[in-house]
């Protein structure tokens, strides 16, 4: 009987086995995921619903002009939401740098990064960052626009606080002497 080599092949890629200290954080978080994924879900749909009250172009399936939004509404599980991620577009690539810049380093709302699971909202420009392989004929196709940004909202902060830093973010893309 010969021991399995770990370091070669589809074992060293696909991993049998997880580092215990690593196996220990995901048993120690995972009796309250369902509250997480509650409060990810929630406060998306609030920030989606408020962006679009305010004239965003908001993309979130939880939005019932979204084209999806009867499919997910039928196969979702209601306590959970629509999801946490939601996409805004704010014009421009500009625009969005400026935006996701005061949110991160102005009022810390989030951070700007490409993942999509943290307890703070995470942030990315996607034809910049998880489309930016694409050609821009197929952004365009896609519906990825220059100013899009995609956020993974966070549940850390109350609400209100977290929607008051994304109020005044947006507060500054508008062009002198218009009014919300």
């Amino acid at each position: 009987m010969e021991l399995m080599d770990l370091h070669t092949g589809s074992l060293m890629l696909l991993g049998p086995t997880m580092e215990p200290r690593v196996a220990f954080d995901i048993s120690l978080r995972l009796p309250h995921l369902g509250l997480r994924m509650v409060e990810h879900g929630r406060r998306a749909l609030v920030f989606a619903e408020r962006l679009a009250e305010r004239g965003l172009d908001v993309i979130y399936p939880g939005l019932p002009g979204h084209p999806d939004h009867g499919t997910l509404d039928r196969q979702r599980n209601e306590e959970f939401g629509f999801g946490g991620i939601l996409g805004v577009d704010v014009g421009s690539r500009t625009d969005a740098e400026r935006f996701m810049e005061v949110l991160q380093n102005e009022d810390r709302f989030g951070f700007m990064a490409v993942s999509l699971g943290y307890f703070d909202t995470l942030m990315s420009i996607s034809a910049e960052t998880t489309s930016s392989e694409l050609t821009a004929e197929e952004r365009t196709a896609a519906g990825i626009r220059p100013g899009l940004v995609r956020m993974s909202v966070g549940y850390t902060g109350s609400l209100e606080q977290r929607w008051r830093q994304l109020e005044d973010a947006i507060e500054l893309l508008k062009p002198v002497g218009q009014k919300g």
